[in-house]
């Protein structure tokens, strides 16, 4: 693993600290069903780290997109969505998930820890990371943008055959 100091570096123009082809940065996060994910636990799938937040509109929109789109399209195939949500309890981050109606596990990301191991304080939550199965990171995405959002779903399917 790298020394920390080589992830302080300068955000991009998105907020990111982190850039495609760099390796996911360390993390372990609990789901509100009590799952324990780590970059150790999620290897061998494709991952999908959504980063969110109740308060955050842009993020509200999305979900429904990530559920039906992503969670429901590739479930069962060797990938994972993973919700991380920043800085709230666990019971806000379970109500949370419920309101919006989504199926995928969510995990609170207390004070942000994983957050802003990929992107700089203040910068905006609304992110998805997309790792390949060896935990290297392939896409990244910023705010809800339908063209994107549709490179990550062509994205996570030429992960996935590989």
């Amino acid at each position: 693993l790298m020394p920390a100091l080589l992830w302080a570096q300068t955000p991009d123009d998105r907020g990111y600290i982190v850039h495609v082809g760099d390796p996911m940065p360390p993390f372990e996060l609990t789901a509100t069903d009590g799952t324990v994910y780590t970059n150790a636990t999620v290897e061998g799938q494709v991952v999908v780290l959504q980063f969110t937040a109740s308060w955050c509109g842009v993020c509200r929109q999305e979900m429904p997109e990530l559920e039906a789109h992503v969670h429901q399209a590739f479930k069962g195939q060797e990938f994972l969505l993973l919700g991380v949500d920043l800085d709230e309890s666990n019971d806000q981050v379970k109500a949370f998930a419920q309101q919006m109606g989504i199926t995928y596990p969510i995990a609170p990301d207390p004070a942000g820890g994983v957050f802003y191991s990929i992107a700089a304080p203040k910068s905006g939550v609304t992110r998805n990371v997309v790792l390949d199965r060896n935990g290297t990171i392939r896409f990244l995405t910023r705010l809800y943008d339908p063209a994107e959002f549709a490179a990550m779903i062509a994205a996570i399917e030429s992960l996935l055959d590989e």
